[in-house]
């Protein structure tokens, strides 16, 4: 099973089995404003990891729901007017009530109306996590980036560097997402090596993981500590639904099944120690 690794150059716990635990004791209900491409994959990754979603986005009720909620998810995916006005709504109440408040700024960068909504829900809001892919978090705080559609494409080496100054732009812990995860606050960066490349294939992997960081970080205390055992878990899935534990798969389809039913099934694994797969790169 999982556990802590003393060897580990940082000064919070990482244990995805005792993040598990704590989330399905919670049952943390989670309001997430999300886009309509992924809605269920989202409402089903909450659920299974032992949240309880919700997925309100009229602005005459959202406030309402997120106060009698745990955690609170703000996806611009398929971003509106109506959309942009319900998610300050969502989040403002997220951050009157002490709420976790994850922030998925999808395809910043590729428009500048998605750039501007984007600079609102970071700028105006009190974010706890911000998640997005290598392009994503580059876009926001103006480096170069490529984003075409939603999609992140180019190289970034430095990214890195450049989740620490998102964390420091924004005031919260960054997950850039991609071929290895980071996760990132102002003083430090670490890649979480996860995963599995059939992930890469399925459409709405990106928004699973920020229902999985709103789940985390309403259900373990330290919001460093739920973003890299929730990002670390969220890898883990990926990988056992690709090496055939949950069934076999013979396309991207069947794949998403397995993956899901990996994240539902998660706690009953026995997983690699999630800090041998975590190193700090920028500190």
């Amino acid at each position: 099973m999982t556990g802590d690794d003393p060897d580990l150059d940082l000064d919070v716990e990482v244990d995805v089995d005792e993040a598990l635990a704590a989330v399905e004791s919670e049952r943390p209900l989670i309001n997430a404003v999300t886009n309509k491409v992924t809605v269920n994959q989202v409402a089903n990754v909450i659920l299974h990891w032992g949240g309880l979603p919700v997925m309100s986005d009229d602005e005459r009720e959202v406030a309402d729901m997120v106060a009698a909620a745990s955690g609170c998810l703000l996806n611009m995916g398929t971003v509106s007017e109506r959309g942009e006005e319900a998610m300050l709504t969502a989040g403002r109440a997220a951050n009157e009530h002490g709420l976790p408040l994850v922030v998925d700024p999808v395809g910043v960068g590729a428009t500048p109306t998605r750039s501007r909504v984007a600079e609102r829900l970071t700028s105006e809001l009190d974010v706890t996590v911000v998640k997005g892919n290598y392009g994503e978090v580059s876009a926001l705080v103006g480096d170069d980036s490529e984003v075409r559609g939603v999609e992140s494409v180019g190289e970034y080496a430095d990214i890195a560097a450049t989740a620490v100054a998102c964390a420091r732009q924004t005031g919260a812990v960054v997950v850039a997402s991609g071929t290895v995860d980071i996760v990132a606050t102002a003083d430090a960066a670490f890649e979480v090596e996860t995963g599995h490349v059939m992930m890469g294939e399925v459409v709405g992997t990106g928004c699973m993981l920020g229902g999985t960081l709103a789940t985390f970080a309403a259900g373990v205390d330290d919001t460093l500590s739920a973003a890299l055992t929730g990002t670390a878990a969220f890898g883990f899935a990926g990988e056992l639904a690709g090496d055939g534990a949950f069934g076999d798969y013979s396309g991207p389809a069947s794949y998403e099944t397995a993956f899901l039913d990996a994240v539902a099934g998660l706690a009953g694994e026995d997983l690699p120690v999630a800090t041998e797969r975590i190193e700090a790169v920028v500190e």
